[in-house]
């Protein structure tokens, strides 16, 4: 199973993530929205960030994350590498990010919507469609 892909949207950006269960759609949402901004330069991770989070539901969790990683990447300059769930539970995560220094200026992205997001079970686990205000 692809785990995210870039999909239509006419003003904005937008991917489709899927997941085993909420921890990897959180995993992959991650990867996604940084693999719209092109391949990350190479290097290895020189930190590591704890993130907490929480959400009344899945889905504000999910933009809740998503716009802690963008804020990381943007404010600190960083690329988040790996993620590491540590504990999620009613709508509550707390996350080990690893980081490396970048050097492009910021990404093109301005913010994670919630228009038109629901999270959605499906045979191989969870799917949501995400888009991103650019």
């Amino acid at each position: 199973m692809e785990s995210f892909e870039e999909i239509e949207h006419t003003a904005d950006r937008a991917f489709r993530v899927t997941g085993h269960d909420m921890a990897e759609l959180l995993q992959n949402g991650a990867r996604a929205m940084q693999a719209l901004d092109g391949p990350p330069p190479a290097g290895e991770p020189s930190a590591t960030q704890a993130i907490q989070v929480e959400g009344v539901d899945r889905e504000s969790l999910l933009v809740n994350w998503l716009n802690e990683i963008l804020y990381l990447e943007q404010v600190h300059r960083v690329v988040c590498d790996r993620v590491h769930i540590d504990e999620l539970q009613n709508h509550r995560l707390r996350a080990r990010v690893e980081t490396r220094h970048c050097s492009r200026n910021s990404t093109h992205i301005k913010a994670v919507t919630f228009h038109n997001l629901q999270i959605r079970e499906i045979p191989q686990g969870l799917e949501a469609e995400v888009v991103l205000d650019v």
